[in-house]
């Protein structure tokens, strides 16, 4: 008769079962595994690995360390103590043994010391030093104009190993002075690095503070940024205050905001109350011909850097972009129609789908300080794209290059891809 192990039951890891009979046959266990010592795997590259045995172990708690420092100091002592007692072969003895012992433990130290303070392009070069001073010192023994009278042996001339000495220190002090610029500039390197990464922060600190003040005025119970002049001003003195204290992509930052928050866009407003009016889809209506902003950019962006920075669906319509820097910006989809770029660097940008003019590109002109602009023909509602360099734009559509080559003078015109054969020069100059 025989007891069937309960199926439902768990069982401790390692432990075989075996039924239990009349004759007291008892569970017998499986020899326990042998415990490991804690290891740790470091990955490496190409996948290596590494396997450290207990990584809290320091080099000062290493048994081997422990016991040749403490055979030091006991050579010492007794060689202080054979010192006292007048006795050679003691000191002799404690002298040797403790030369012996210092020299292993340097020697095996030497080797974490060599790879954790020394960077690996410097130590080839340092071993290069020594081997280069060794084979001069080598070439000048072995060399027969060492030799006197044509006597086969070496005879060493100490004063050429001797200026070898000399110049082999003038190498280990160049080679110091080497040492100190590298460790000079690395620091250099982490303080610049260190204070940028500060400057990035504290710069975003700004722009959200930024944010968060347009944000409460537009956002107040009484809507003032939207209704009244003043609050308008001072939004357009914080934005011109803070345009001019960030990088490009801060720039940039601030710029998507305002467009996406239909700051910067003309919007159509109640004649009485001046309050911004509906399109009747949840959308405020925008007004290009009489419309009032709630953010002027004005000339808040003349010669501004906004270099590789994404400006996709912003509206820059009607402002002053004169000698700015746009090269390598994301400018798919823009509106920069009625801005000024006037010698404007517009190199390597992405110009797909980009607003530049309103209506025909036959009929578009730029922008006029006292003509009405027509947003049906497309008169005086074009950019001034004087001068602006064009080299290597992207997805510039026909009809924009159509535009540009009549507008842009007769030096933009050679920048720009495609050429402009058979498009006359509408700007005579």
């Amino acid at each position: 008769m025989t007891m069937e192990p309960n199926s439902s039951s768990s069982h401790p890891q390692g432990v075989q079962e075996n039924p239990e009979n009349l004759n007291g046959g008892v569970l017998q266990p499986s020899e326990p595994p042998q415990p490991q010592p804690p290891m740790e795997e470091i990955q490496l590259n190409a996948g290596e690995s590494w396997e450290i045995e207990n990584p809290d172990l320091t080099l000062e708690d290493d048994p081997n360390y422990l016991s040749g420092s403490i055979v030091v100091l006991s050579a010492m002592a007794l060689m202080i103590l054979a010192l006292g007692v007048d006795n050679i072969t003691l000191g002799y003895a404690s002298a040797l043994a403790t030369l012996v012992v210092s020299l292993r433990l340097i020697w095996s130290g030497w080797g974490k010391v060599w790879t954790t303070l020394i960077p690996a392009s410097w130590r080839s070069l340092i071993i290069a030093c020594f081997g280069i001073l060794g084979s001069l010192i080598g070439l000048v023994i072995f060399s027969n104009a060492n030799t006197e009278n044509e006597i086969s042996n070496i005879t060493i001339n100490w004063d050429a190993i001797g200026a070898l000495g000399d110049l082999g220190g003038a190498l280990g002090q160049i080679l110091i002075a080497i040492l100190a610029v590298y460790v000079a500039w690395r620091q250099y390197i982490i303080s610049r690095d260190l204070t940028m990464q500060q400057n990035r922060i504290t710069q975003q600190q700004t722009i959200d503070a930024y944010f968060q003040g347009v944000s409460d005025l537009a956002l107040g119970e009484q809507g003032l940024l939207e209704d009244w002049p003043q609050e308008r001003v001072i939004a357009e003195g914080r934005t011109s205050a803070i345009v001019k204290s960030v990088d490009s992509e801060g720039k940039a930052k601030i710029l998507r905001f305002l467009s996406q928050a239909k700051l910067i866009t003309p919007l159509q407003r109640d004649r009485h109350l001046g309050r911004p009016m509906l399109d009747g889809n949840g959308n405020y209506a925008e007004d290009r011909a009489h419309g009032v902003r709630v953010i002027d950019l004005g000339a808040m962006l003349a010669g501004a850097d906004l270099s590789q920075t994404d400006l996709r669906r912003t509206d820059l319509s009607d402002a002053n972009l004169v000698k700015a820097n746009l090269r390598g910006c994301d400018l798919v989809r823009a509106n920069l129609a009625r801005s000024i770029l006037y010698e404007a660097n517009l190199s390597y940008t992405n110009l797909r789908a980009i607003r530049l003019f309103y209506g025909s590109p036959e009929t578009a002109s730029p922008r006029s300080r006292t003509l009405i602009p027509d947003f049906t023909t497309g008169e005086h509602t074009g950019a001034v794209v004087e001068n602006a360099d064009f080299t290597g734009v992207d997805n510039l559509s026909e009809e924009n290059r159509y535009y540009c080559c009549a507008w842009c003078g007769s030096q933009s015109r050679k920048t720009i891809p495609g050429g402009c054969e058979g498009i006359p020069n509408k700007l005579e100059r």
